[in-house]
């Protein structure tokens, strides 16, 4: 059994294309995608038609904190506001309103494996790390404590708990439960631009996870974004130098 997962394409369709050649060639029997599908500058019509294909061949899918901004009184900032203004320009309206009404969690594998982009109960929190402030406005992230992973996690009941929103891929076992963050395709953190997707495979001693990083044709993504987005200056840097901040992802 393989199982594909994708989340926080951001609507990088450069990203996601390279992603999905190699996901592709992995055959896995699922494909799961976590959120935050559309909500970015490199061509989120096209990120969001390819998302859409994932799901018609039966992709499990989940909303994230981004989906939720598509809500009624989602964006709360001018900046929020004027950029669903143009991302609704972009993207099917349709489509938009299928991505708002995206399940918070999902199961697949008769209950085994389960799906969140932040945490069971919130799209806008994180599984595996807690933000921790520092100063006026400063702040890292923590590992969240054994015990209040174990707290969100054990009453679940699952083999695999699968989560995103920091853009930070990792796994950590909690008991006989195995939690992944499966990275972003787009909008990395680390200063490596690469996209990330994450191949899990059950075999006889349990589940295996690999990461995987994949180079993109990065100057395109941006070249679109500046061409297109009032938003795209600033975010090209920041998919160059892959240094967003996950706080707001």
């Amino acid at each position: 059994m393989k199982v594909a997962v994708i989340s926080d394409v951001h609507g990088n369709a450069f990203a996601l294309e390279a992603v999905l050649r190699e996901l592709r060639a992995a055959a896995p029997d699922l494909t799961v995608n976590l959120g935050d599908q559309v909500e970015g500058s490199a061509d989120p019509a096209r990120a969001a038609a390819l998302q859409l294909g994932l799901a018609r061949q039966g992709a499990l899918e989940v909303r994230g904190n981004n989906e939720e901004k598509l809500w009624p009184g989602g964006r709360r900032s001018p900046l929020a506001r004027e950029y669903g203004a143009w991302l609704g320009t972009q993207v099917d309206p349709g489509e938009l309103a299928r991505l708002a009404a995206l399940p918070l969690t999902a199961r697949a594998l008769d209950g085994a494996l389960f799906a969140c982009h932040g945490t069971p109960t919130s799209a806008w929190d994180s599984l595996l790390w807690v933000w921790q402030p520092e100063g006026e406005s400063g702040g890292f992230y923590r590992a969240r404590e054994p015990r209040e992973l174990c707290a969100l996690v054990e009453p679940l009941g699952a083999e695999v708990v699968l989560c995103g929103h920091t853009h930070r891929p990792g796994a950590t076992r909690v008991g006989d439960t195995l939690v992944v963050n499966a990275g972003a395709v787009s909008d990395q953190v680390d200063g490596d631009p690469r996209a990330r997707w994450t191949l899990l495979t059950r075999g006889p001693q349990g589940w295996a996870v690999d990461f995987r990083a994949v180079p993109y044709d990065i100057g395109a993504a941006v070249r679109w974004s500046e061409e297109h987005s009032p938003f795209g200056p600033g975010e090209g840097e920041l998919l160059r130098s892959g240094t967003f901040d996950s706080r707001g992802a």
